[in-house]
């Protein structure tokens, strides 16, 4: 497969390159670029999204996942795009969320069957913080991350069906995989009970809040591979790539229908050598691992070890594919060395 040696480089369209003045980047912007990203020598373009959003989490609180926030252009852009990336022998990633919606995404008040009610809460919390529940009349609706987003139903088989219908679209417009977003939060508990008290460490780094829960039933269900199939069913031999905040030994679930994890053991792990080599071990022990070094969600590499450091992480010859953000200044230094080496 293409992408078993591959190195991705994420692009965050808003900040990349704006084509047209307004100081917002733009899909023409990226495809300006697309020569630059080729003469690195980097073999895909991930794009955060895409998808008109209120902007409550940065693009994540999807308000329709089947078009083109005005902001960066329109569907004919990004035909424009992935045509000239493939000119250049590069493909294009999308991410996609599946777990939940923006709450002015129509869905939301047309379908709210769509959506995971409850009359009361129960002692789950979200992402940043709180309560993962607010209430909207006499119910309350689940959002894992912020209010605005609220959480989808994926045991709902017309949500199945929609979202089935969003991965096609963009499939026949030629993207050649998605990153899935969260995808550890697409079921919890039918019965929506209570997360007991921890018992043991996470394996992660989490929240204090979080650090006391099991979390056993706010996310990881055990039907979760269920739905990865829906998934995997729509996606056909399109690449997947989950983000599972989860410590590798727990990967195997979704590793049955996706194609690789997040490795966030590497991630995490400070620039020691011996850290470092027990988080890669851990994560090789099965073939899987997405080796992450940053994205939009953490600070770049080269500022938390220095430019040199980042350097030599860059080099490592074991890992596998790269996942890597544009804010890293290191990574281009690097692969202005490397082009420059092989010519």
């Amino acid at each position: 497969m293409w992408w078993q040696n591959a190195t991705v480089y994420q692009v965050y369209p808003r900040s990349f390159q704006d084509s047209d003045g307004d100081g917002v980047g733009d899909l023409a912007g990226i495809e300006s670029r697309l020569d630059h990203l080729a003469w690195l020598g980097v073999d895909a373009v991930w794009m955060s999204p895409i998808y008109p959003s209120p902007m409550h989490d940065f693009g994540y609180d999807v308000a329709d996942y089947k078009a083109v926030d005005p902001v960066f252009g329109t569907l004919e852009d990004f035909d424009r795009l992935v045509a000239a990336a493939r000119e250049r022998g590069l493909r294009v990633l999308l991410d996609i969320v599946p777990c939940h919606t923006s709450i002015e995404h129509p869905w939301f008040t047309e379908h709210p069957d769509w959506y995971i009610w409850a009359d009361a809460p129960n002692n789950w919390v979200a992402a940043f913080g709180g309560s993962a529940w607010s209430r909207l009349g006499d119910r309350w609706y689940l959002h894992s991350f912020y209010p605005e987003q609220p959480d989808l139903d994926w045991r709902n088989p017309a949500v199945v069906a929609a979202m089935q219908d969003v991965l096609r679209f963009w499939l026949d417009r030629g993207v050649a995989g998605y990153r899935v977003d969260a995808i550890d939060r697409l079921l919890k508990d039918r019965e929506l009970r209570d997360d007991p008290p921890a018992a043991e460490p996470f394996g992660l780094p989490l929240r204090e809040d979080e650090a006391k829960l099991a979390l056993v039933h706010s996310r990881n269900a055990p039907d979760t591979g269920e739905a990865l199939a829906k998934i995997r069913e729509a996606a056909r031999h399109a690449l997947l790539v989950g983000e599972v905040y989860l410590p590798s030994a727990r990967w195997q679930p979704y590793l049955e229908h996706l194609d690789q994890v997040f490795a966030f053991e590497l991630l995490h792990a400070p620039w020691d050598a011996a850290l470092l080599r027990s988080a890669i071990e851990a994560t090789t022990r099965a073939p899987g691992a997405a080796w992450v070094l940053s994205n939009h969600d953490f600070g770049r590499l080269v500022t938390r070890f220095g430019g040199e450091n980042a350097r030599a992480a860059a080099m490592s010859k074991s890992w596998d594919a790269v996942f890597d953000s544009v804010y890293d200044g290191y990574r281009l230094a690097y692969d202005l060395q490397k082009n420059k080496k092989k010519t």
